[in-house]
């Protein structure tokens, strides 16, 4: 099967937890995935989340065509992106190491072959400038865990092309996604901004008393059941790092963590900015009622609190 861009096969370079969830979906969608990591163990680690995800893309339903059988994984990285006319990539989050690798795939790769990373900060007007073809790459960032979550944040660097946003948008929602395209690039994007926003509020702070922390803990319990991903603003990002768990993930991401961090600002609420933020929220619910509304939401809210309670192994 190909998807309506005509695409029918991608490489993963880097298949760590988000690569190899990529991996899945891709192929639960009929396309063939070339993928490769030079950790040691990788291909059997790739392998076993690839059939670990299997059964729960069976339940969401396959595309035509979709098998298992059509992964391959390849010891280099040019075996891995020969002929594939989507290339995603979900490595270290260190910029040098990046720059490096992109650098690499765009000698390699034809110059209509789209780049898109996986990067969960770094802004691509940074990473392209190590391209001859800085037009071919975007930001196409998932949300844990890609295979089952729609959302993907497209997002072109200074020097990306409308063409390759336009074709990355219809690729990701030929596939099944819900894209969408911001049209600024700041450190972290918006979704995990958001999610730092209340991880930042939810990290012991050095001078908590022992009865302040314990009711941190307690409205952290009940907020986590209803904030951004099913395990909550501190659970979910260990499941980032799985298998090294939390640790993984700090010595990971907490450098990039801390600075989104640093660039959240201080808003005033200025009179504009008050008007700026009414306008939108009238806009975004222009024609539904508050009946419509409430009704909706409260539906959404019961069947996330039935969810989470039939999960009990679920923060």
């Amino acid at each position: 099967m190909s998807t309506e861009t005509g695409i029918k096969r991608v490489a993963v370079v880097g298949t760590g937890v988000i690569g190899a969830s990529w991996a899945a979906y891709f192929l639960a969608q009929g396309l063939k995935v070339s993928a490769t990591d030079p950790a040691p163990g990788a291909r059997e680690r790739l392998t076993e989340a690839v059939l670990r995800h299997w059964p729960t893309l069976v339940e969401s339903g396959l595309a035509t065509g979709a098998s298992v059988d059509n992964l391959s994984f390849h010891d280099t990285l040019e075996a891995a992106l020969e002929g594939a006319p989507v290339r995603c990539r979900k490595r270290s989050e260190r910029a040098d190491l990046k720059l490096a690798l992109f650098e690499r795939m765009d000698t390699v790769l034809d110059q209509n072959v789209v780049i898109a990373s996986s990067s969960s900060g770094l802004l691509m007007s940074d990473v392209q400038a190590a391209c001859r073809h800085p037009e071919r790459v975007v930001l196409g960032h998932p949300f844990n865990p890609p295979h089952l979550i729609p959302l993907v944040e497209v997002i072109g660097g200074k020097r990306t092309s409308a063409e390759t946003i336009q074709r990355t948008l219809d690729f990701y929602r030929a596939i099944g996604k819900r894209p969408i395209n911001p049209k600024k690039e700041v450190k972290g994007h918006i979704a995990n901004r958001l999610q730092a926003a209340l991880w930042r509020e939810s990290v012991p702070s050095g001078g908590h008393r022992r009865r302040e922390r314990e009711r941190h803990r307690r409205c952290h319990r009940l907020r986590s059941r209803l904030a951004l991903g099913c395990h909550g603003a501190v659970c979910k990002p260990a499941f980032v790092g799985r298998r090294g768990g939390m640790r993984h993930l700090l010595d990971h991401l907490g450098g990039p963590i801390e600075s989104w961090w640093g660039d959240l600002g201080t808003p005033v609420l200025t009179p504009e900015l008050k008007q700026k933020v009414v306008d939108g929220i009238d806009a975004e619910l222009a024609n539904r009622s508050d009946t419509q509304i409430t009704t909706e939401r409260d539906e959404l809210i019961l069947a996330m609190l039935r969810a989470k309670a039939a999960a009990a192994s679920i923060p």
